[in-house]
């Protein structure tokens, strides 16, 4: 099979006349006969929207040929046309049928340790899941008691419960990150195994949404224990048994809440970024921990409309499309960098703490994306050695301190502080709404965001907002809203692990994961680096060595079919 790339169609075309059109370019695009093209599937789709009035789909094809070495050969050299990768996900370990080493434990049920547990349990290896939150649905109703009645559960919310953060956001499935071994793929298929649309398999920015992503995680939970594995829920972890032996440290087990002991070699810590309490724990037990960059600002909020038009001018609202996204730096003169974080078109910014007293805000979508208004995350990179050089877990108090302010700035009930942009860069507090109307439950008080975050911030923003009005025509508008604050956009600090086999630098055992040890970022990364320590920790209860996969791959692309 062979795979072509960037295959464009005009946007007019149908779904349905695509099959026929994109038949046509393949043909065109190879000079072969029509009897010569077996089969056509859509790797990928997306678009081209350089041109509003000319806005182009453009595929990725994988095609069976009649003739396929003879073409392949005609168009060596050529990028465009290449031998079709192998993405099926292939097991790197199977457990023996006798295995006698204590269980591996999986700490956290958040897309990570969704599918670290989930590829473990695949393997044969039957872990056991502690989840300090609730599941899913139940977890839903304690969120939903913060947004409808300013009930805070500090264990069970947007950070904390089955299907972690990820649940209670647009569902993004796309990252930036390298995979070789197309581990995203196989999140993906276990995505769509469990009810998700087969779409998100070749759109270019795939995503779920809230609502589908709650049943999902439920089927894949059940997929866990039908393997073998055990999910316990409201079961937190409050310490960590570790032992010198031969003078290196081995992680030999936890402790839960209720007192109970379980013993393991191998702990897989897939926590999240919003663990506050773990990280001190950990530090306290001696894991190697180093502070880590993180950013901070605000959700802002147009007309979903004004998004679309921007983007896609003339052809905005057309289905294929979609509701607009855009993604938006400015390097601000302070030295800052200012970005847009966690894009969701036709969304509702929510309320995201996980800790009484304090104001977090995030960003949500269905899969629909036909809420009013975009939101997105405008905030200012910070870093340790500037911003809170004097001890690793300071960047949590730093979190907290804005966190607190907001609390206060928003009337001390978990309403949220917010301000029109255009009494934002005019730099005066807002006393009432305009023709935006804010989506964050509970709900929001006019105010002056420059109680909430630090004088840095307030100026790399006001910069930041005429410069992005000049990509986005009306980004600046003067009745967009401002709701404070964002802190949590990724973890704090990192907890580092090695190269060679993931486990701690410095605790053998203890395999450091996804968002919270600071190597991912979103569901996707997030899955791929569960599906990677699941990997790691099966070799190591058979004693292999992690780098295997990659040799392995490296002789795999320097062989060719042809």
């Amino acid at each position: 099979m062979l795979r072509l790339n960037e295959i464009k169609l005009p946007l007019g075309a149908s779904s349905e006349d695509d099959v026929v059109a994109l038949r046509a370019a393949v043909l065109a695009r190879l000079k072969i006969a029509d009897g010569d093209l077996l089969a056509l599937a859509i790797y990928r789709r997306g678009y081209d929207a350089r041109k509003k009035a000319q806005i182009l789909l453009v595929y990725t094809l994988d095609v069976q040929l009649r003739n396929e070495e003879e073409v392949f050969r005609r168009f060596r050299g050529d990028p465009k046309v290449i031998v079709t990768p192998d993405t099926e996900y292939k097991f790197i370990a199977r457990a023996p049928v006798v295995f006698s080493n204590a269980r591996p434990v999986v700490i956290g049920l958040g897309p990570c340790g969704l599918f670290a547990a989930l590829t473990l349990a695949q393997m044969g290896f039957n872990p056991i899941v502690l989840e300090r939150g609730k599941a899913v649905r139940e977890r839903t109703q304690d969120t939903w008691g913060l947004w409808r009645k300013s009930t805070l559960n500090p264990e069970s919310n947007v950070q904390f419960g089955e299907g972690g953060a990820g649940t209670f956001s647009d569902g993004k499935l796309w990252s930036q990150i390298k995979d070789p071994h197309f581990l995203g793929r196989k999140v993906l298929r276990e995505f769509v195994a469990a009810g998700a649309p087969p779409e998100i398999m070749y759109v270019s920015k795939p995503h779920i949404g809230t609502f589908k992503l709650v049943s999902m995680i439920e089927i894949m939970r059940a997929t866990i224990e039908s393997l073998g594995g055990e999910i316990r829920f409201q079961q937190k972890v409050v310490d960590f048994e570790i032992e010198e032996r031969s003078g290196e440290r081995q992680l030999t087990g936890v402790v839960l809440e209720n007192g109970e002991r379980i013993k393991t070699n191998h702990l897989v810590l897939a926590i999240g970024h919003s663990a506050r309490d773990t990280f001190q724990k950990l530090r306290e037990c001696g894991v190697f921990v180093e502070a880590k960059p993180f950013s901070i600002g605000f959700r802002i909020e147009h007309p979903q409309g004004l998004i679309d038009r921007a983007r896609f001018g003339p052809n905005a609202g057309n289905q294929m499309l979609g509701a607009a996204d855009y993604k938006l730096v400015h390097h601000a003169s302070n030295g800052r960098s200012v970005y847009s974080f966690c894009m969701c078109p036709g969304g509702t910014v929510v309320a995201a703490t996980s800790e009484v007293g304090r104001v977090v805000t995030n960003g949500m979508s269905q899969y629909s994306r036909t809420e009013r208004n975009a939101n997105a995350g405008i905030v200012v990179g910070i870093t340790p050695a500037v911003d809170y050089p004097d001890d690793v877990l300071a960047g949590i108090d730093f979190q907290q301190r804005w966190e607190s302010a907001a609390f206060v700035a928003g009337g001390e009930n978990y309403n949220a502080p917010a301000q029109l942009v255009g009494d934002f860069l005019d730099g005066r507090a807002s006393s009432s709404l305009g023709s935006v109307v804010p989506s964050y439950q509970p709900g929001v008080k006019m105010t002056n965001l420059s109680l909430c975050v630090p004088t840095f911030v307030i100026d790399a923003v006001r910069e930041a907002l005429p410069a992005f009005d000049k990509q986005i025509s009306g980004f600046a508008m003067h009745d967009a809203v401002l709701t404070g604050v964002e802190t949590r956009t990724s973890s704090p600090i990192r907890i580092t692990r090695r190269d060679d086999n993931f486990q701690s630098v410095n605790t053998a055992g203890l395999f450091p994961a996804g968002e919270g040890a600071g190597y991912a970022g979103g569901i996707m990364s997030a899955g791929v680096d569960g599906i990677k320590i699941a990997e790691a920790v099966a070799l190591s209860m058979l004693g292999g060595k992690v780098a295997t996969r990659h040799k392995r791959a490296v002789l795999d692309d320097q062989a060719s079919p042809y």
